[in-house]
């Protein structure tokens, strides 16, 4: 912060707002659904923050200050942008052989974000998943800012009237409408997600299928309903028999790929690296987000902005073909 803060005034002040920089970034990542634009939003509170930091007179706390703050920020980049969404949001499901049309504009998508929001209780975690972050896209922004702020943040009924300069009827009543326009968007609430260690055994298994292009492993391990989408394609899919006529048709250049996990979205996930034409080693290909159920995996999550989203997630760049790095296990 001392880059923004003009040398050393008020160091304690600095200290204090920047304490809030993680939580912050989960709640503008929630509010506009893409983590690069939920940094920057982030900076602009910092500087905001500081700039105005002698009109903060103590009647409200810091917290609550700086979140005023990072709504505006918020509210002021939604205003001209578009919805953000997931491919299952804008079509129905493709034949799995079927070739994915013209991909889209990157600003489209709601994109992945990197760790699972360790500022966050635990129940607060599942809403960052993508099919949340998603959902709320569709309510309006200052709607959508309550919801986080309540649901999400446990921020009081009168912490949200003040740093909406509004009244705690008012908050509640929005909050009502939110919650009503998320459940019809959202779908029922799946109260059956696995222990971490089921969700990482699972995973695992999935990586080395995945690996080997073991198809009948594959099928064992998805979901009957389970779906597989492709941002920046609008394609996706759902059921076992059009996934696997994906993976083994238009797809099936994936074979003896190299996963490496990594975590987004407060779930596993990987960098895949398909084996290079001219072999000399494995290129990065997509980030895949696993979701699960039970003990199945419901959902495969394909994002192909590997420029962008593997320098986020600390993956390597391409892979040597003698690296050992991603390589499956043998059998047994």
């Amino acid at each position: 912060m001392k880059d923004l803060v003009g040398g050393d005034r008020e160091p304690e002040t600095a200290v204090r707002l920047e304490e809030h920089r993680a939580e912050l970034t989960g709640y503008c990542y929630r509010m506009l659904g893409s983590y690069a634009e939920a940094e920057d939003a982030v900076q602009e509170t910092m500087v905001r923050a500081w700039r105005n930091v002698e009109r903060f007179e103590g009647r409200s706390s810091l917290r609550t200050w700086v979140y005023r703050i990072a709504t505006n920020v918020c509210l002021d980049a939604l205003a001209a942008a578009r919805r953000r969404a997931l491919p299952m949001d804008l079509a129905e499901p493709s034949p799995g052989a079927a070739l994915p049309g013209a991909p889209e504009d990157a600003a489209v998508w709601v994109g992945p974000c990197p760790g699972g929001d360790p500022e966050a209780t635990v129940a607060a975690g599942e809403s960052v998943r993508l099919a949340f972050v998603a959902a709320l896209q569709h309510l309006p922004p200052k709607q959508r800012a309550t919801l986080i702020l309540r649901d999400v943040l446990a921020f009081s009924a009168r912490e949200v009237a003040e740093l909406h300069s509004s009244t705690v009827a008012s908050v509640n009543s929005a909050l009502q409408r939110a919650r009503a326009t998320l459940a019809a968007h959202r779908g029922p609430v799946d109260d059956t997600r696995p222990p971490d260690a089921v969700r990482r055994m699972l995973a695992e298994r999935y990586a080395t299928a995945f690996s080997r292009y073991d198809m009948e492993e594959l099928n064992m391990l998805l979901h009957v309903d389970a779906t597989l989408c492709l941002p920046p394609y609008a394609k996706w899919m759902r059921g076992v028999p059009d996934i696997q006529a994906w993976l083994t048709g238009p797809a099936v250049g994936c074979r003896g790929s190299r996963l490496i996990p990594t975590t987004a979205n407060g779930t596993p996930a990987f960098g895949q690296y398909r084996p290079s034409s001219d072999g000399t080693g494995y290129e990065p290909w997509a980030l895949q987000i696993i979701e699960f159920s039970g003990d199945r995996i419901t959902g495969i999550n394909a994002f192909r902005d590997t420029e962008r989203l593997f320098p986020l997630f600390g993956l390597p760049a391409r892979l040597d073909p003698d690296s050992s790095v991603g390589r499956p296990k043998d059998p047994g």
